[in-house]
């Protein structure tokens, strides 16, 4: 194995991708890759990826797929500079808990996204 890179269902495609973009990342690909209408688009910071598919272009495929919005999962984002970035982010998003000091000697923060999935930031020192 090499990587893992969820794929994040979405009922607003445009509206998730001006949300990350406001975390720093930025569209790397998409389907159509012109257009308003994308159905799924990858997005990068670093070394970090997300895909994002709308709940709609897998319905006859993947009929199995919950087509509630947020889920039972919280990804769990590590990354340097933490202090600046939750700086940088913290008047455009809903932020949930911290920054804050863990007891295994992480900084944290939680962010809820427009999809009403939790995003944890974390700086390992």
């Amino acid at each position: 194995m090499e990587s893992l890179s969820p794929n994040i269902f979405v009922r607003d495609m445009n509206k998730t991708i001006e949300f990350y973009k406001q975390l720093g990342f930025a569209v790397t690909m998409s389907v159509p890759e012109t257009g308003n209408e994308l159905v799924w688009a990858m997005m990068t910071n670093s070394s970090v990826t997300f895909m994002f598919q709308t709940f709609d272009s897998l319905a006859d495929d993947l009929p199995e797929i919950s087509r509630q919005d947020g889920g039972s999962l919280l990804l769990y984002i590590n990354l340097k500079g933490i202090t600046a970035f939750f700086e940088s982010v913290k008047d455009k998003v809903q932020v949930l808990k911290g920054p804050e000091k863990t007891f295994y000697g992480a900084t944290e923060f939680s962010i809820l996204d427009n999809n009403n999935y939790v995003l944890t930031f974390a700086e390992h020192e």
